[in-house]
């Protein structure tokens, strides 16, 4: 499968912003730096309301599945 750049961004905004622990947490950090140039639409509240691509969605479910977290 093909990831662009986008769909690994999108992945990475919703992992840190679902699993961070506060703001001196690491995923905090890279959550408000990938906020410097990827925001969602206000109405996306959470993963499953932004409506992510078939890619960034594998890359999701890949990053919890590495950090032990499902």
């Amino acid at each position: 499968m093909y990831f662009d750049r986008f769909d690994i961004v999108e992945a990475h905004y919703w992992f840190c912003a679902d699993y961070h622990g506060g703001q001196g947490c690491p995923l905090y950090a890279k959550l408000c730096r990938i906020s410097e140039y990827y925001t969602p639409s206000p109405l996306a509240k959470s993963w499953i309301g932004s409506q992510p691509s078939e890619n960034a969605q594998e890359i999701y479910g890949d990053l919890v599945a590495e950090q032990g977290r499902i």
